[in-house]
């Protein structure tokens, strides 16, 4: 009967699918049509490469033992009974089709007792197992949900909306949740085991994926995944969502396209990166541009990109490259600017070179609460780094390299606001100067806990970047969104 149906699916020819580990709770790789010809468990080893699936957004049950046990039998069978380098060759369609006919095909053979929503929801979760990363598929396909936390095995938090929640998604055991990191990391060509417990890597969407597994994670694997929408956000979009007004969007555009350095501060979950990705969308189209990046997850839509991204070290401890690596190596690839992810060591002193030494309108991001401790957190680098230069002499370099700290900060309602756009101005004496062009007060709250607040304009007329907006025949724009940001703050 299995082989019967694994030739009728053998005209059906998609993309290669990599199988994953045979793990029972981690379920089967995706293979291909002649499906019914019994593989050796050793090709059930391979890794897979998941299609983008479609999962619905419903509410999901709690898992039984008895749930879990009977998925263990269906899926052993499957093992036995599929072909996987058949089913590689279909794709994400027609192999999902494939899979839940042979599981019917079993379900109704060993006589399983189940209701026929039972028996979707079994369907559902061995399809993904097989094809993608199993019990994280449905909130994988939401597009509403910004991060996913497993904690081990039986307890997943998500964020929705700027508050965090506890979701219904379980694993069956530590076994399986850690075949599924496993699966994930492997992809971008790295590992996480007992040797190797900790590791950075991405989704084929560029999510970022975070995990620390045991012996340092005591309550089993810890999965953390920072999700980016499909659709990219763009500023127009920040002003809808409210963090930041028409005019403050106005000067962030222009700050983008006249070739500021700046640095995006904020803290964790503040919107750092996607602040980053909108002030790129106002580089000149013309202009080669170099990232760098722990995990590659900036998107920019500019023809001329070149995307670098870190290595960990091998088992033997030997050929990482570090940030600091890429970013001295990207000085002799003829950049014009040079976006780094996140700067959090060393590398910071060779950015502050790069954007003093001809290559304006380079960006970075970095974890600080003010423009001013961004400030100080970039001098505090420079000296864990080894250098040992004069803490004056830093400063006039850091002062002479960054225009603009723009900070970012997600409030305690939730929400994300841009509060502060800083100019660095210069030095007096041993400190650097900075001027606020606007700020966000925070007014009050509403009756649901929502925080009032406004963004402010701080009329200081001329900002100190005007000669460059003029060079790039801005000046008009950037004055009218002055004097608009004024006006308002007044009313």
């Amino acid at each position: 009967m299995f082989g019967k149906r694994g030739n009728e699916g053998s005209g059906k020819v998609g993309g290669a699918i990599a199988p994953p580990p045979p793990d029972p709770a981690a379920a089967p790789a995706a293979s291909s049509p002649s499906i019914l010809v019994e593989p050796s468990r050793e090709s059930a080893r391979q890794q897979v490469t998941p299609p983008p699936m479609q999962t619905p957004q419903r509410k999901r049950p709690a898992r039984t033992d008895e749930y879990y046990d009977t998925k263990a039998q269906v899926f052993s069978a499957l093992i036995d009974t599929i072909d996987l380098s058949q089913l590689s060759k279909l794709d994400g369609e027609s192999a999902r089709e494939e899979i839940r006919d042979i599981v019917n095909d079993i379900i109704t053979i060993k006589n399983f007792a189940m209701s026929i929503s039972e028996q979707e929801e079994l369907l559902e979760d061995i399809c993904n197992d097989v094809l993608g990363y199993g019990p994280l598929e449905p909130l994988l396909a939401r597009d509403d949900i910004a991060d996913i936390m497993v904690n081990g095995a039986g307890q997943t938090f998500i964020e929705v909306g700027g508050k965090t929640i506890e979701s219904e998604i379980r694993f069956r055991d530590n076994a399986q949740l850690l075949s599924i990191c496993q699966r994930i990391v492997s992809q971008v060509g790295r590992r996480v085991d007992e040797s190797s417990p900790i590791c950075d890597a991405r989704l084929p969407d560029g999510s970022r994926v975070n995990v620390i597994a045991p012996p340092l994670s005591i309550d089993g694997p810890a999965l953390t995944i920072r999700k980016f929408k499909k659709d990219k956000l763009t500023l127009d979009q920040l002003v809808r969502f409210g963090a930041i007004t028409p005019e403050g969007a106005t000067v962030l555009q222009i700050i983008g396209r006249v070739r500021c350095n700046v640095v995006i501060s904020g803290g964790t979950g503040s919107g750092k990166t996607t602040l980053l990705n909108c002030l790129t969308n106002y580089i000149d189209r013309d202009e080669r541009v170099i990232t760098c990046e722990d995990t590659a997850e900036l998107q920019l839509q500019q023809p001329h990109v070149v995307r670098l991204e870190t290595r960990p070290p091998n088992i033997e401890g030997e050929g990482e490259i570090t940030m600091r690596d890429l970013v001295k190596n990207c000085l002799r690839m003829r950049p014009e600017r040079i976006i780094v992810g996140e700067v959090r060591g060393p590398e910071v002193f060779d950015l502050l070179q790069a954007m003093n030494t001809g290559h304006d309108g380079s960006m970075g991001t970095i974890h600080a609460n003010t423009p001013r401790e961004c400030l100080s957190r970039i001098e505090s680098m420079i000296a864990m780094g080894g250098f040992t230069l004069p803490a004056k002499t830093v400063r006039e370099i850091i002062s002479s390299s960054v225009d603009v700290v723009i900070q970012a900060a997600r409030l305690r309602d939730g929400s994300r606001r841009i509060t502060q756009i800083t100019e660095v101005i210069g030095m007096e004496g041993d400190v650097i100067i900075t001027q606020d062009l606007m700020r966000y007060e925070i007014d009050g709250e509403d009756a649901n806990g929502r925080l009032i607040g406004r963004h402010m304009s701080t009329g200081v007329g001329k900002p100190h970047f005007w000669d460059r907006a003029r060079y790039f025949n801005e000046e008009k724009r950037l004055a009218a969104a002055l004097d608009a940001m004024e006006a308002k703050t007044k009313e």
